[in-house]
């Protein structure tokens, strides 16, 4: 009878878990971005102020496993431009995430969402 090996099953299905015959065939890879122009409370009235105020949006929404920065206005005490960027499988995924990042600007009471563009790549886009 032989042994249990964990080497042999990892060896049946591919480096990721997949199974063998699936490596090496190429899937299509989405990026997604979400630029939101914000208008931030009269009362920041610095760009330590400003500070304040992105800093825990930008850390809100990196809890939703997107790439985060400030991207724009940056010399401005009371707007801000925040970008969230996403890598998905499908468009739909990078949609959903994009959408959950909208919605976390949006809800937050102390800032104002002037607009929000989104931009969606795939890999075999010209």
């Amino acid at each position: 009878m032989r042994s249990h090996d964990p080497l042999d099953e990892h060896d049946q299905k591919g480096t990721a878990g997949t199974p063998r015959e699936v490596r090496g065939r190429r899937g299509e890879v989405f990026v997604g971005v979400l630029v939101c122009d914000l208008l931030l409370p009269p009362d920041v009235g610095s760009l330590k102020g400003k500070r304040s105020v992105v800093r825990p949006l930008v850390a809100e929404l990196r809890r939703l496993e997107v790439a985060v920065a400030e991207t724009g206005s940056l010399d401005l005490h009371r707007r801000a431009e925040v970008s969230a960027a996403v890598v998905a499988a499908t468009a739909d995924r990078c949609h959903e995430l994009l959408d959950r990042c909208e919605r976390l600007v949006a809800a937050r009471p102390e800032l104002q969402l002037l607009g929000a563009h989104r931009l969606l790549r795939s890999d075999t886009d010209d």
